[in-house]
């Protein structure tokens, strides 16, 4: 990839390609949200939400925010800002736009929530798979949970990872360097 990734904050500016996203990437499964929630995950932790910039446009958003153990949002429900504290870090989504899927974004985005986790003091990453992509999320250490998600279509598996203590291996943020991207 030629482009310059970059990962950053969420800003005001991004809702319209973010909704975009989330549209593209949701509405086939019935599972699109809104704008109104989706920026009220976000507002509810603006530290733990980020854009991913690549050659100049948003090419992906996460958006995640603490909650307790075994509990996930309601999609299409506005969330405020938690007050109690959490040792759960809900990763409620991750999107990449369709033509730079496959290239590795996911797994930075996550890793730079992982490190956003670490840092924060998160004990554990949880979310909801769906559409069949807990396979995805096995193969990235994810494990599946006896907590059935409502809300989240037919086949919705809640899953968590505990937050490892040690970041990332120098090799696998060197591959990112190589690809353009600013380091996390």
């Amino acid at each position: 990839m030629n482009h310059e990734i970059r990962i950053r904050h969420v800003a005001d500016g991004d809702w319209d390609a973010i909704v975009a996203l989330e549209s593209h990437a949701y509405s086939r499964l019935g599972l699109t949200e809104g704008r109104a929630a989706l920026e009220s995950k976000a507002h509810a932790s603006p530290a733990t939400c980020f854009a991913l910039e690549a050659g100049g446009r948003l090419a992906g958003y996460l958006l995640a925010l603490p909650y307790p153990e075994s509990a996930y949002p309601d999609l299409r429900g506005t969330e405020e800002k938690s007050t109690s504290p959490s040792r759960n870090l809900h990763l409620h989504d991750i999107v990449i736009a369709e033509d730079l899927r496959h290239r590795g974004l996911a797994r930075h985005l996550l890793n730079h929530l992982t490190a956003t986790a670490r840092t924060a003091g998160y004990e554990q990453i949880s979310l909801v798979a769906v559409g069949g992509s807990e396979t995805f999320w096995a193969a990235r250490g994810f494990t599946a949970s006896p907590v059935t998600p409502t809300g989240y279509g037919p086949t919705a598996v809640y899953m968590y990872q505990a937050v490892p203590a040690r970041p990332v291996p120098r090799e696998e943020t060197e591959k990112w360097a190589e690809a353009g991207a600013a380091r996390a």
